[in-house]
């Protein structure tokens, strides 16, 4: 594995979840790590629980004018982490038409914005955080899985437009994050219990699990165009 030591890594939406433990895992390995998010209590708590020196960035990637001021005074990172966002669902006939151009606009849109802005060192790396509704749709989850597919196609053209930068997307499955803690106790363990049962895994994932992958993808120069999925199995059981 290279080196991380001293090199400048972005993690948009480092501030919880599968992009805080990115930023965590970057950060023990001796990088730079900028962490960014449109909440700057959310932030300045994750990086001082993070430690190692950890920045903020306060970034709304809804916000296209100031994704590209933010990066126009920006020296090239090595390393950009673009980590899931959190998007109303629903069945396409039930979810307002609203809600899911607000999804599309946070999740695609916002990583879009992102990956043409941002000033990327030769021999870098972008990397998207997807999802395995691309590849095992939920009837209830139609919009999330077309967005997560189209992040993935995104990263593998963008793998041929900046090149020699590599452009790859790690997918999860079920993640054991902040996204289900407006379920009650009993309600997320039942939830994860019947998961674990149902994965070939045995078990429900975390976000340094996730974590794992992203490095991976950022420090091995051989990987690009690709997307790995870390959903315990979920795509094939």
């Amino acid at each position: 594995m290279n080196s991380l030591e001293s090199k400048r890594v972005l993690i948009v939406g480092g501030s919880s979840g599968i992009g805080a433990a990115a930023a965590t895992a970057f950060a023990a390995l001796g990088a730079h790590v900028t962490i960014a998010s449109r909440n700057a209590q959310k932030l300045s708590a994750a990086a001082q629980e993070i430690g190692h020196g950890v920045q903020t960035a306060e970034i709304d990637t809804t916000d296209a004018a100031a994704v590209e001021a933010y990066f126009a005074a920006q020296q090239p990172f090595d390393h950009v982490v673009i980590s899931a966002a959190q998007t109303p669902s629903g069945p396409v006939r039930q979810l307002p038409l609203d809600d899911a151009y607000k999804a599309m606009d946070s999740k695609f849109w916002g990583a879009y914005r992102v990956a043409r802005a941002v000033k990327i060192a030769e021999g870098g790396s972008l990397t998207f955080v997807s999802g395995f509704l691309a590849v095992r749709p939920s009837k209830t989850s139609v919009l999330q899985g077309a967005i997560n597919a189209a992040l993935e196609a995104l990263a593998r053209g963008l793998a041929l437009e900046l090149s020699p930068v590599r452009v790859n997307t790690v997918s999860p499955g079920l993640i054991a994050t902040p996204l289900w803690s407006k379920l009650t106790d009993e309600a997320r363990d039942s939830m994860f219990e019947g998961a674990a049962n149902r994965l070939p895994a045995r078990r429900v994932g975390q976000p340094e699990d996730v974590a794992n992958a992203i490095v991976y993808l950022a420090t091995t120069p051989y990987a690009t165009g690709s997307t790995v999925l870390i959903d315990g199995g979920g795509a094939i059981a």
